[in-house]
Parts: C-alpha cells; structure tokens; sequence
C-alpha cells in the first residue's frame, strides 16, 4: 500500500505552483486564476461522475486522481490549507450525515 497522502500532495502542488508557467502545468493553472483553476476540477469531477456510472473502474480511479490534483490547485489559489478541510470533515464525522445535514443552516 502507497504511503503517498493528499498532505504530500498538497505540499507538490504548492511547490510546482512557484515554477515558471512554461515549465509546470500547475504553475500554468495557478497563473490562469481561479475561474481556469475550478473549470478543470468541474471537467475532472463530471469525469469521475462518469466512470462510477458506467462501472469503469480503472477510469474511476484515474480520474479520481485527477480531481483531487484539481482540487489541490483550487485549493491552494484560494489560500485554503487542506487541514481546514480535513478539520471540517473531522467536525462533520462526529455526527451522522443526515444529522449533520440537519443542522445546517438554510441560506
């Protein structure tokens, strides 16, 4: 089993983010923005979407990796730590899903 975490990967994407656009397709999104940035972690998450339906499972995981390398990306141009996110998903898991989807605010 890999040892590889979405900190190790957070932590490639901020370093690739410095590089010269020219040289990191990281580096290239960051300098598109955000709009760029959300646009292909939307195209990656309806590709996910895709392979869980049709059953392709090899599909399924590559895209998979795709959208959490996006989401990384989208994360780190909005300054986001993936710890606060962990943090919420800590937060959310002290509860039941349908509880917690209770106590939400409506807006």
């Amino acid at each position: 089993m890999s040892e590889f975490t979405l900190t190790d990967l957070e932590q490639i994407v901020a370093t690739r983010a410095k590089a010269a656009p020219e040289e990191s397709w990281t580096a290239k999104l960051v300098a598109a923005g955000q709009p760029k940035a959300a646009k292909k972690l939307g195209e990656e998450a309806v590709e996910t979407v895709i392979a869980a339906v049709t059953g392709d499972r090899k599909n399924l995981i590559d895209e998979s990796a795709d959208l959490l390398y996006h989401l990384m990306v989208v994360l780190n141009i909005a300054a986001v730590p993936l710890q606060d996110v962990m943090s919420e998903l800590a937060r959310r898991t002290s509860q039941s899903g349908l509880q917690e989807k209770a106590n939400r605010q409506n807006p």
